[in-house]
């Protein structure tokens, strides 16, 4: 077993063993050797190795010539498999740290047994670390298991002692406060005051942004900068701070002339600090529970649980990652590197697909004017509270200046309709790394990278989807962002379909495919081909293609931001108008192979197909990759799965070009298992489970006392209650399934 640890920049492994004893067979201890050796090879040199170990073997005292891997203090005399651990010692450049500290017999014996008194545990290190340790013996009188005794090694790490840059924030305009009016009627009027005293902000993209962005951090401040720290005396108010001063003034008199005065004053400051901050800290959270069962006060609850449960999980500061051999990176500049790298592989990789040699036709029409209605339809759509783009002008601004934004924004998406071009200052992005909750945490391959883009962009994406949405129409067995359709209906489809086949004792095959990278992997040839055939006007097109051309993006991680780098294949992640896109794209490829719903569903990228026959649902597979993978979309075979649901006889497996598909007992289909006898106990447990985690997310709220009922239940019903219940209106449950979820 082996732990890697980050302690300062410097990377230690920590690795446990237990080696055959004496009577074991020469093969068995040969094996473990042979198992220790592949341990001790996959760590890089460059990193620091503690080996803690019952070897089961003496070494003797005095080193015999061996003073290169030991000392001479070690326990009677050296056996043969003393001598393996010291071969392993001298194969992979360690030393035994137990044997070079000078101890008392009492405090180098390990093993106790009736009469025998030896030492068979040690503590071993690279050679060149071995003056780190500044002590190891056995601690008399504790023990870890019968008949052994606990060994301690102190060992003093040798880091380097250059303080660690603090990593730059960039200082944030306080958008926030334009939730309260008093704060977003000051903006309006500062903004007119910079603007001349107009009413009506100016045709000049770039102008009016600096103007705004300006304005508001005159009116509502920035940040500091600085990363926020949890403090336990964030109730502290001005008195609480003077008496605190006053009582260390007290304090430092005291020290300096010990008189009972001085002592007694310092007593009185002492009472009185305790006296002051009992009442402050009271006050204090009285106001906190009074503003928590206000509306306001009820988004910071939520803020707060959400907050604690992703501190809970311990990945949002990784400051450390694996280079693409698997070798921990330390320094901030190549874990920086690496992101970098990374994200500009998976963002310019096209997989190999044919050219096509057919043309299709364009829609040449004229299109008509962006309207203020469209705007403002838009505009309601979007959401407050999201994560600024690199132009740090959120979509809160517009809501606030009303009216005029609309003509504004009216204004300038025409002239971009008109010109086909967006400004420059649109097309950067910041990439956030968000862990899928899943793998190795310093993997890069196990986060996915959401782009942080400029909400006017946002904006206008919504515009040109709106209009997309009217033009094209999607196959009815496209589920995922599509109006009045969502998860819950795919997941009924299917039920529905596994039910009746599970009433007529018939057999029902599925296959769950899975795209690998579907979003980073759409060729934007492809994308402009199938948008043409789906009918959009050349115009649209041409947008669309303006939203991508020259985009680049920057990675924000733990130790700070990359350098900038293009990106020229796929979909933005994180756009409004990407999933609209990427089901146009679906559409067009899947024309020829799709089946009628529900033997064929898309919500996505997430495609389910259905079928009588093992043989069929093979063929359908089939015609499905070789239609996907030609246009340069492909079907990952390691998460494709097969499922047969009521399997009569051994049916065999499902193959795709000659390798055999994952076949499963249960399947998670848009969040909401289904089983292969087509029962829903799994479902039915793994949704009491959600609910108790649900629950564990808000304990500290839902057990406060001081906290209302009224504030409880809304809690409850919103956070705890839906992750019980997500998916099991498609489910038909027995009395005691109803029992066990309530």
């Amino acid at each position: 077993m082996s732990l890697k640890l980050e302690i300062e920049g410097v990377m230690l492994n920590v690795v446990s063993g237990y080696a055959p004893q004496v009577g074991c067979e020469l093969e068995e201890k040969e094996r473990f050797w042979s198992e220790l050796d592949e341990v001790m090879e996959s760590i890089p040199t460059g990193e620091r190795v503690v080996i803690g170990a019952d070897f089961n073997g003496h070494f003797g005292e005095g080193n015999t010539g061996d003073d290169e891997v030991m000392g001479k203090f070690g326990v009677k005399e050296r056996n043969l498999e003393g001598q393996m651990v010291v071969d392993f010692a001298k194969r992979m450049d360690m030393a035994v740290g137990n044997t070079y500290i000078q101890k008392r017999e009492e405090h180098r014996v390990t093993y106790k047994s009736g009469g025998r008194r030896t030492q068979v545990d040690y503590i071993l290190c690279r050679r060149g670390n071995l003056k780190e340790i500044s002590d190891c013996k056995v601690v008399v009188g504790e023990s870890v298991a019968r008949q052994h005794r606990m060994v301690v090694c102190r060992m003093t790490l040798m880091v380097c002692k250059k303080k660690r840059s603090e990593i730059e924030i960039e200082k944030k305009t306080k958008w926030w406060k334009l939730k309260k009016e008093e704060c977003c009627e000051e903006f309006r009027q500062k903004l007119r005051q910079a603007l001349g005293g107009q009413v009506v902000l100016p045709d000049d993209w770039e102008t009016t942004a600096e103007v705004i962005r300006e304005t508001g951090r005159k009116v509502l401040g920035v940040s500091s900068g600085r990363r926020k720290e949890d403090k336990e005396t964030w109730w502290w108010n001005e008195e609480v701070q003077d008496s605190i001063q006053r009582k260390r003034l007290a304090k430092k008199k005291r020290d300096m002339d010990r008189t009972e005065e001085n002592r007694q004053e310092y007593k009185k400051s002492q009472r009185r600090v305790k006296r002051e901050v009992s009442k402050a800290k009271q006050k204090a959270y009285d106001e906190l529970y009074t503003r928590l069962d206000t509306r306001e006060g009820e988004k910071d609850l939520y803020r707060l649980a959400r907050q604690r449960d992703r501190d809970g999980k311990d990945v949002q500061q990784v400051r450390v990652i694996k280079d693409r051999d698997g070798r921990v990176l330390t320094s901030e500049e190549s874990v920086q590197r690496r992101w970098k790298e990374y994200f500009e592989e998976l963002m310019n990789e096209e997989n190999e697909r044919e050219k096509r040699v057919e043309g299709v036709n364009s829609v040449e029409q004229k299109v008509d004017k962006i309207r203020k209605d469209e705007v403002r339809k838009a505009l309601k759509r979007m959401k407050s509270g999201k994560a600024v783009g690199p132009d740090d002008i959120p979509v809160e601004v517009w809501k606030c200046l009303g009216e005029a934004a609309v003509e504004f924004l009216t204004s300038l998406f025409n002239r971009v309709l008109e010109s086909e071009r967006m400004p420059e200052e649109w097309r950067r992005s910041v990439l956030v790394p968000i862990f899928k909750n899943k793998g190795d945490v310093q993997s890069c391959s196990n986060y996915r990278g959401i782009k942080l883009m400029s909400h006017t962009m946002k904006l206008w994406e919504r515009v040109v989807e709106a209009r997309l949405r009217k033009v094209v129409e999607i196959c009815e067995q496209q589920y995922g962002f599509m109006p009045r359709k969502n998860t819950t209906d795919a997941i009924f489809a299917l039920r529905i379909l596994m039910e009746k086949y599970r009433d007529g004792q018939r057999e029902l095959h599925c296959v769950f495919v899975d795209l690998e990278k579907a979003y980073d992997r759409v060729p934007r040839e492809e994308l402009w081909y199938c948008m043409r055939k789906s009918g959009v006007a050349e115009k649209y097109v041409r947008v669309v293609q303006d939203m991508y051309e020259r985009s680049r993006t920057v990675v924000r991680c733990a130790v700070g931001q990359t350098e900038e780098f293009k990106v020229e294949v796929g979909l933005h992640q994180g756009s409004a108008l990407s999933p609209f896109l990427f089901a146009i794209v679906m559409d067009q490829l899947s024309e020829e192979v799709r089946q009628e719903s529900p033997w064929t569903m898309m919500f996505v990228d997430d495609i389910v197909i259905c079928s009588e026959s093992r043989e069929q649902v093979e063929e359908n597979l089939e015609r499905w990759r070789f239609a996907l993978e030609r246009r340069g979309m492909k079907v990952s075979r390691s998460k494709t799965e097969y499922m047969c649901l009521n399997e009569m006889e051994r049916s065999g497996t499902v193959r795709l070009q000659g390798e055999e598909v994952k076949k499963v007992q249960e399947f998670k289909y848009l969040g909401s298992t289904v089983q292969s006898n087509g029962g829903s106990g799994k479902e039915v447990k793994k949704r009491v489970q959600a609910g108790w985690n649900g629950w564990r997310k808000v304990s500290g709220v839902l057990c406060d006392r001081k906290i209302s009922a009224r504030i409880k239940g809304k809690v409850y019903r919103t956070m705890v209650r839906p992750a019980m219940l997500y998916g099991l209106e498609t489910v038909s449950l027995k009395k005691r399934q109803e029992s066990e979820l309530e």
